[in-house]
């Protein structure tokens, strides 16, 4: 069993897709263990994202995280990673395959919708920063 992190990202919060993106996880096999909602700060998003923090799009991806609320979430299952990246689609909602979660509910690049861990080293690192042991299931 693996665990990684999701975000569901101000965009799709706004949209009211919250419910329909969760219960993809779960018709899919992932277990969700732990949940927040909650409002970055530019300074929690520049924390989160400061391994893009030398890429061109940090400042525009930190002002977009901290613009709204985000439904944070650990989810667990068999290849959970690889599961929850399929689940979410490319980066890019225009190459993203019919029926993943960016291509039905992100609308650029920039605003796609949710966040997955992309290592099981990296899943680690996130789950840590938003939850600790006694949060998770």
């Amino acid at each position: 069993m693996q665990r990684t992190l999701s975000i569901i990202k101000p965009d799709a919060v706004k949209k009211n897709v919250i419910g329909e993106i969760l219960s993809r996880f779960e018709k899919n096999g992932l277990k969700i263990v732990a949940m927040k909602y909650l409002h970055l700060s530019k300074d929690d998003a520049a924390r989160f994202y400061i391994v893009h923090k030398d890429r061109p799009f940090y400042g525009e991806l930190t002002d977009f995280m901290s613009s709204g609320p985000v439904v944070v979430s650990v989810l667990e299952g068999e290849d959970a990673v690889a599961k929850n990246r399929k689940l979410m689609g490319a980066t890019n909602p225009k190459e993203a395959e019919k029926g993943t979660i960016r291509a039905d509910f992100a609308d650029s690049i920039d605003a796609n919708a949710v966040h997955g861990s992309d290592s099981l080293e990296n899943a680690k690192i996130e789950i840590d920063f938003f939850f600790n042991k006694l949060e998770i299931k």
